[in-house]
């Protein structure tokens, strides 16, 4: 039996190891009296404000929703029609690992058990997302984990001692959230348009909502270039890396100062969104940047370890450093037959309009995307925006995966002999 993992990070929810990886941004949208959720709620953002809710999430609760949203009386209704809308996109899986992160309160968790309970699976582990990527790094010393979520980002410091890897602390960075990052790089573009064309994108909700949905694209050529051109309803700015770099200044001094505090110099693993933006590396001598599926990883590694199907769930914050035998560190007793988180499929062709191209070994798809396979499947050969996210070289991609290739979008897929 397959064991999914679901990584809550309210930026982008990911459930790994069913049919298909699927990403869900924490937006809901009231359409009527029923929901959406994910990409399609938050791609309604700007059209829609009053119909959106994004706090969900970050204010998991159960006291009246303020303001009202359709039918939910609290936020705990809308994390319960989220949990479910993923569940069915993912293909229903049975069992499923839930991965939070340090910035959920003891009542939060509690919260979110008592609504799984309530959903068509069953929560078979609760683990800290930072120290289940932080178990690959191991090694000896303090380490920090710096994630962006839509309200505020977090630094979390974990303790490794060559064998274990255990979270010391959680320090939330507010007004450093996603949503706040995103207010600034709307702003320097917008800036760019009217010093350039004289076109203003943010006086009309459709043209507002195209250049949030552009900034993704933007900062992945960001990533591997110093200057790109953003085009909106006919307009055409060119921004550069320097324009935008004074997005990510306070996140980035919040943070680099909350590690300073602690431990000056120490490594910084950072997941691939606040990744994308540029001058991160700027202010940390010693950061490495996550893969997209780090976290998948590592639940494939420990495996049955982090599976509690007997017990009361409990909050897991300390894991052993993968490698060798340590992985079995944490098993409370000798198991027949340990749980193995099965890989998903991977996919055999690319799909861009109504042409779908075959995979070969390795292949220059189209301009900009080149792919390559190996033992564990496809990779990208350069960085490249997935499902919405920057990923840079290396990346394993699922079936499912669009590959963002400007104003077009590529879809893997998988076709059946």
């Amino acid at each position: 039996m397959t064991v999914a993992l679901l990584d809550i990070n309210d930026c982008n929810l990911q459930l790994w190891g069913s049919t298909r990886l699927v990403q869900s941004p924490g937006y809901a949208l009231l359409e009527g009296s029923e929901y959406r959720f994910g990409s399609d709620a938050r791609g309604r953002a700007r059209l829609q404000p009053r119909a959106i809710n994004n706090r969900f999430w970050w204010q998991l609760n159960t006291e009246a929703l303020q303001p009202s949203l359709g039918p939910a009386r609290h936020t705990a209704d809308l994390a319960h029609a989220h949990l479910q809308c993923i569940h069915r996109e993912g293909g229903e899986p049975t069992e499923l690992l839930l991965a939070c992160p340090g910035s959920m309160q003891r009542e939060q968790l509690s919260l979110l058990l008592g609504i799984a309970q309530q959903c068509p699976f069953q929560a078979v582990g609760l683990v800290h997302r930072s120290a289940l990527l932080g178990s690959l790094h191991g090694g000896n010393g303090p380490l920090f984990h710096l994630e962006l979520q839509l309200h505020q980002a977090l630094v979390t410091q974990l303790q490794a001692d060559g064998k274990e890897i255990t979270v010391q602390r959680a320090v939330p960075l507010p007004g450093c959230g996603m949503l706040q990052v995103q207010e600034h790089l709307v702003t320097v573009v917008a800036n760019a348009f009217i010093q350039q064309t004289r076109f203003d994108p943010r006086r009309k909700a459709a043209t507002e909502q195209q250049l949030y949905d552009a900034l993704p694209s933007a900062l992945q050529s960001l990533a591997v270039q110093a200057e790109t051109n953003i085009e909106i309803n006919g307009y055409r700015a060119r921004v550069s890396n320097t324009d935008m770099a004074t997005a990510g200044t306070r996140l980035f001094t919040a943070a680099a100062d909350a590690v300073k505090k602690e431990a000056a110099g120490a490594q910084v693993i950072v997941d691939p969104l606040p990744a994308m933006l540029p001058g991160l590396h700027t202010h940390f001598g010693n950061l490495q940047v996550s893969d997209g599926d780090a976290l998948w990883q590592a639940a494939q590694r420990h495996g049955g370890a982090l599976v509690n199907r007997e017990t009361a769930l409990s909050f897991i914050a300390t894991l052993p450093c993968l490698g060798g035998e340590q992985v079995t560190a944490i098993t409370p007793e000798p198991v027949a037959e340990p749980e193995v988180i099965e890989p998903v499929s991977h996919p055999t062709h690319l799909l861009i309009g109504a042409s779908a191209q075959a995979l070969a070994t390795h292949m220059d798809a189209a301009p900009g995307l080149s792919l390559e396979q190996d033992d564990r499947g496809w990779r990208l050969c350069d960085t490249a925006v997935v499902n919405g996210a920057s990923c840079h070289a290396g990346t394993v991609l699922r079936t499912g995966d669009r590959i963002a290739l400007g104003d077009t979008v590529a879809l893997l897929i998988e076709v059946q002999p």
